[in-house]
C-alpha cells in the first residue's frame, strides 16, 4: 500500500468536499467525534455546519443534547426568545452550555436567522432523551405538557385521566431521577404500580393526539402539533427507559443503552421530516454498524442512533466519522504505525476529510490493526468498518483547552 494511494483519497474539510463524496445531498447529514469535550472538534463542527447552512440549504442542526431543554434554544435562534445566557445555561445538558464553541454556534444561528423570513431561519434541537449516563430525568414535563396540548382541544370525556390524576401518579420528581437507581434497580420507581399506570396513561394520550391530527393541527398549528408530538414520543420512552431501569434481569444495561438510542433515532427521524438536517454527536451513536462499549464489568452491543435511521432513510443519510491523533493531555500519544490513525498521522497534514470507501479499498491489501486507546473517553476507529463511513475528518494532534 503506497502512501500516495492514501493521499489520493483526501481533501480539505469544506461543504464541498462532502458533498463531493455522495451521491446527492442527504436528508441527515451526520458528523461524528470520537471524544467528547474538545473545543477544536466543535469549532471545525462550527465552521463546517456554517458552509452547509449557507451553501447546500440545511435548516436544521441538531445536537446530542436534552430534546426537551433543546426547545428554548430553538426558540431564542429563531425568534429570540429569551437571551444567550439563559439558553447556554438551561438548554443544553450534559454540561455542554458551558462550551465556547456551543455558544459561537448558538450566537451564529441567532444572528443568522436575525434578518431572514421565517422559510429561511436556521432551528436547534437537541435529539437525545432527557438522560445522563447516571439516570433518566422524570417524565413529569413531557407528561403534562402533552395532557395540557390535548386538554380544551379535544372532548373531555376522550382524556384518559385529569391533570390533577396525572400529577398524583407521578409523585415528586427525586423519586424518578434517585441517582442509586442505575446501580441498584430495586431503587428505581419504574416498574411501582404508579409507573404502570402512567404507561397505560401515556399510550391512550399518544393514541388520541394521533386520532385528532387534523383537527389539532388546524386548531393550532403543525410546530406545536410537531412539539407536542415531541412531548408524546418522550414521555413514552423515559416511561420505558424508567421501567427497564428497574429491571434485575442481565440484559438490563443492554436495553438501556439500545433504548436511549432508539429515542435518539425517532427525534431524528422527526426533524428529518420537516427537512433537511445537520447532527453531530459522538460516533458510537451515528455510525452505521454495530456500537459497543463496556460498562459494568460487561461488553455492551446495540445498534445505534445512526444504524437505525440510516436503515429507514438509506441513501438519504450519511455518516462522516472523526478520528484523532493525539489528545496528549488525556494520554493519548501518537498512534501506532500500523493502525488507520497512525497511517493518518504520518501525513504532512495537520487536518483534512479522507474518502471512508476509497480509504478502506487502499488499505484493502495490507489491513491495519485496531487501536487500542489508553483514556477509556476516547474511542479510536474500528478498521473493519472504514467503508462504512461516508467520510473520515482527522485532527493530528488536540489541543489543551
Amino acid at each position: 500500500m503506497a502512501t500516495n494511494d492514501i493521499k489520493d483519497t483526501l481533501h480539505a474539510i469544506e461543504a464541498a468536499a462532502v458533498m463531493g463524496l455522495l451521491p446527492a445531498r442527504p436528508r441527515v447529514l451526520a458528523l461524528g467525534e470520537p471524544t467528547h469535550g474538545e473545543e477544536a472538534l466543535l469549532e471545525v463542527r462550527n465552521d463546517l455546519f456554517r458552509q452547509l447552512v449557507e451553501q447546500e440549504g440545511y435548516r436544521t442542526i441538531a445536537i446530542e443534547s436534552d430534546c426537551l431543554r433543546g426547545l428554548a434554544v430553538d426558540d431564542y435562534v429563531t425568534s429570540g426568545k429569551g437571551t444567550l445566557d439563559e439558553v447556554m445555561e438551561h438548554g443544553f445538558s450534559h454540561g455542554w452550555g458551558a462550551s465556547a464553541a456551543n455558544r459561537e454556534l448558538v450566537r451564529w444561528m441567532r444572528a443568522h436567522n436575525a434578518e431572514r423570513p421565517a422559510s429561511e431561519r436556521v432551528g436547534f434541537a437537541g435529539f437525545d432523551g432527557p438522560l445522563e449516563i447516571t439516570g433518566a430525568e422524570s417524565p413529569r414535563q413531557a407528561l403534562t405538557a402533552l395532557h395540557g396540548y390535548l386538554a380544551g382541544r379535544v372532548d373531555a370525556d376522550l382524556l384518559p385521566c385529569t391533570a390533577d390524576a396525572l400529577d398524583d401518579l407521578l409523585g415528586t420528581d427525586d423519586r424518578w431521577t434517585e441517582p442509586a437507581a442505575m446501580r441498584d434497580p430495586s431503587r428505581s420507581v419504574g416498574q411501582s404500580a404508579d409507573a404502570r399506570r402512567l404507561r397505560l396513561l401515556a399510550d391512550d394520550l399518544v393514541a388520541l393526539l394521533g386520532a385528532h391530527e387534523p383537527h389539532l393541527v388546524a386548531a393550532t398549528s403543525r410546530d406545536d402539533f410537531d412539539r407536542a408530538s415531541l412531548y408524546a414520543r418522550t414521555a413514552v420512552g423515559l416511561l420505558r427507559y424508567h421501567h427497564w431501569t428497574a429491571d434485575g434481569s442481565p440484559a438490563r444495561l443492554t436495553r438501556l443503552v439500545g433504548l436511549r438510542d432508539q429515542m435518539m433515532a425517532e427525534n431524528l427521524l422527526a426533524v428529518a421530516a420537516t427537512g433537511p438536517v445537520l447532527v453531530h454527536a459522538h460516533n458510537a451513536h451515528l455510525q452505521r454498524h454495530e456500537s459497543s462499549m463496556r460498562m459494568g464489568g460487561n461488553q455492551l452491543r446495540w445498534w445505534s442512533a445512526g444504524a437505525l435511521v440510516s436503515t429507514r432513510l438509506g441513501a438519504e443519510y450519511a455518516f462522516v466519522a472523526t478520528a484523532l491523533g493525539t489528545i496528549r493531555h488525556q494520554g493519548v500519544d501518537a498512534p501506532p504505525p500500523d493502525t488507520v490513525e497512525g497511517l493518518l498521522y504520518a501525513l504532512p497534514r495537520d487536518r483534512f476529510l479522507a474518502d471512508g470507501p476509497r480509504l478502506a479499498t487502499a488499505l484493502r491489501d495490507t489491513p491495519p490493526a485496531p487501536r487500542v486507546s489508553p483514556w477509556f473517553g476516547y474511542a479510536p476507529l474500528d478498521p473493519a468498518h472504514l467503508a462504512d463511513s461516508d467520510g473520515i475528518v482527522f485532527l493530528k494532534d488536540m489541543p489543551r483547552t
